[in-house]
């Protein structure tokens, strides 16, 4: 069980907003119960559209082989014209 860090009293501001104080994460989940507590569980959010140090390479790999033509034979997708 993880032991006390901080303890003070809060009030909600006009706006309805809590401050914390010395707070270590930047985003937290936040779990409301009918009995009026609030449990408040930290979260680290990730980009959702950053790419892997590995896609990065795989990508740049790629354009070295097009630009020396390691290519693959083109495509025929003159079947799907209308």
């Amino acid at each position: 069980m993880a032991s006390t860090v901080a303890v003070y009293d809060a009030k909600i501001d006009a706006k309805k907003r809590i401050t914390l104080r010395n707070a270590t994460y930047e985003y937290y989940h936040v779990k409301m119960f009918e009995d009026g507590r609030i449990v408040l569980e930290p979260r680290e959010l990730v980009a959702p559209f950053a790419i892997s140090e590995k896609s990065l390479a795989m990508m740049d790999q790629a354009m070295e082989n097009l630009k020396q033509k390691k290519v693959s034979p083109t495509v025929d997708l003159s079947a799907f014209k209308e």
